[in-house]
């Protein structure tokens, strides 16, 4: 071999090894380079789960016959579906979908053993709620199946049960409807995290911050100061996105603008507490990143952007109660399809709120405990 060659090698394998070194020698930069990849891993496993399981859903069975019966008990012995209601008019159904207490409905119409004896199509209609476009398609796509199978049971032609697909909130089950309203929230969540994560820390790195401390203000002020332009431009940002998906994509939006702005500002207020308090505890903007993305990651797991909630395992459903992403996934999608007022999506404002109230005076308590 080349002694040029060794000796670059022989360069090159000691400087690896003092990287390394340095890496692992710090406990808290163990932790951080081990545990964020367990954390994640067993999210991912758990969380990002695209097979529908236990779908809720009603029925509606206008026909009350054997064969109806029938029909709707081969539907519910399937593992994909769990019947929660059982409802008397579409009417119900729409409470229902509105609530999110289920996911779609069966309705069986008044003529349908009637049809099925004579010989002709007897169509059963599907509804599906169209914020999840996926979900919408994959439900309506597996009753399709279970009524194939259900008629060459009972020895009818293979299309005698024909599906007729209803989908609220998004009639064309377009995908963009229910995922650029939900980028409004996305959008200004990850630029107010980096925006109030990196103020302070990098006020540290370039020296200034000892600066900032000898000004009349109070810390504060300061913290106030620092929290309130992230707000600022997560907004900008969301209002950027809004008019792109209105006006250039044509995904109509039922609801109230001052309504969908007072819900970001609320998350947004909420997720620059959480900003600020990684900020303030540490101590450089690659400490800062790193906290970021262990923080980030989960929390939009754990939204329901990604996959459906009711899809996750039951320890984890709890867990998404804390996150902030959840409820304002929520909302937003509900006020931009459903036209959803204040009122409808009070509920979803409290673990905002509650998040808040937690964050902003820890990031507070932080900034004066390190400022002292």
């Amino acid at each position: 071999m080349n002694i040029s060659l060794q000796r670059f090698l022989r360069h090159l394998y000691f400087l690896c090894q003092k990287e390394l070194l340095s890496l692992f020698k710090d406990p808290r930069m163990r932790i951080q380079l081990v545990m964020p990849v367990i954390i994640e891993g067993f999210l991912f496993g758990y969380a990002a789960n695209y097979n529908i399981e236990e779908v809720p859903y009603a029925v509606v069975d206008n026909s009350g016959t054997a064969s109806s019966r029938d029909f709707l008990a081969h539907i519910e012995a399937a593992p994909t579906f769990s019947c929660t209601a059982v409802c008397g008019n579409v009417q119900e159904v729409s409470e229902l979908i509105d609530a999110g207490e289920i996911l779609g409905a069966v309705v069986v119409p008044e003529d349908f053993e009637k049809k099925l004896l004579h010989g002709g199509q007897a169509p059963v209609q599907v509804i599906t709620d169209g914020r999840n476009p996926m979900i919408a398609s994959m439900v309506t796509n597996y009753i399709a199946h279970i009524a194939a199978d259900w008629s060459a049971a009972g020895g009818f032609a293979h299309e005698t049960v024909t599906i007729e697909t209803r989908t609220w909130f998004n009639p064309n089950q377009l995908s963009r409807w229910t995922f650029l309203p939900s980028f409004l929230a996305m959008i200004a969540f990850v630029q107010v995290m980096f925006l109030a994560g990196l103020s302070i820390a990098e006020e540290r790195e370039q020296g200034t911050f000892d600066q900032l401390l000898v000004t009349p203000f109070s810390p504060t002020e300061i913290l106030i100061g620092k929290a309130t332009p992230p707000v600022i431009v997560g907004l900008f940002q969301a209002a950027m996105v809004f008019l792109i998906a209105r006006f250039w994509f044509e995904v109509p939006f039922a609801g109230n603008l001052f309504t969908l702005l007072l819900t970001l500002f609320i998350f947004m207020v909420s997720t620059t507490g959480l900003g600020l308090s990684i900020s303030s505890v540490a101590k450089n903007m690659q400490q800062v990143l790193v906290y970021l993305l262990v923080l980030m990651i989960p929390m939009v797991l754990l939204s329901g952007l990604v996959t459906p909630i009711h899809n996750m395992p039951e320890f984890l459903q709890i867990i998404t109660y804390a996150d902030p992403m959840r409820f304002v996934i929520d909302a937003v999608r509900r006020i931009y399809l459903e036209g959803a007022g204040l009122c409808d999506i009070a509920w979803d404002f409290v673990p905002m709120l509650a998040v808040a109230a937690v964050t902003m005076p820890l990031a507070g308590w932080l900034f004066r405990h390190k400022t002292t």
